[in-house]
């Protein structure tokens, strides 16, 4: 197959989708509309940069650079009766990380801080262990709660209260756990709390 070119300047990154057999070469600048080529070829042209410096499709297919990539996992690995900053604080914390990319949760604070502006997904399974008492989860973004989960089962030794959400967050926000309601006794082993960047806006 003979390499194909987007009209106008060559100058950016080219998108393509095979759908068969064939190879197909696309450079471009401000040109989103597919191009069907011989060989069942589809190519997409998008030069517009991101607000990371990446390049994202008419088709929602994104190109980011390294610097955008931002995750983490925390989890409770040992039982862990609440601490005078905990009583304090009411905030949940984890004593492991399994995922930090980026190094924007803190461990010890148990807190993330947000890198840049955009859409993050975050979830949590809080586990009450041998605790009769109903318990109140809040996800905190700065000092509001956006989302709660509640675990008020009476007659079983663990239950969590689990939730997860999207959101719109600012650079330099905080997003941490907080218990609202109850006591977590006896401890929260097998705990979790993990977030990630959608995309930056």
């Amino acid at each position: 197959m003979v390499p194909a070119r987007c009209p106008g300047p060559c100058a950016s990154l080219a998108l393509v989708l095979l759908l068969g057999s064939g190879v197909a070469f696309c450079l471009g600048q401000n040109d989103t509309e597919p191009i069907v080529l011989e060989g069942k070829c589809l190519v997409v042209c998008d030069s517009n940069p991101s607000s990371d410096g990446g390049v994202t499709s008419s088709l929602g297919i994104s190109v980011r650079s390294a610097g955008a990539k931002v995750a983490f996992s925390a989890v409770r690995g040992t039982n862990h009766e609440p601490s005078d900053m905990s009583n304090t604080s009411m905030t949940i914390y984890f004593d492991q990380v399994l995922v930090n990319i980026g190094n924007h949760f803190d461990l010890k604070a148990s807190v993330f801080l947000a890198p840049r502006r955009g859409i993050y997904s975050f979830s949590f399974h809080v586990v009450k262990v041998y605790n009769r008492q109903t318990i109140q989860v809040n996800l905190m973004q700065n000092d509001y709660p956006v989302i709660s989960a509640f675990a008020g089962d009476q007659d079983v030794t663990r239950e969590a209260a689990s939730n997860g959400v999207l959101l719109m967050v600012e650079r330099e926000d905080r997003v941490s756990l907080k218990l609202e309601r109850g006591t977590l006794m006896g401890g929260w082993k097998y705990s979790t709390f993990s977030g990630f960047l959608v995309f930056p806006l």
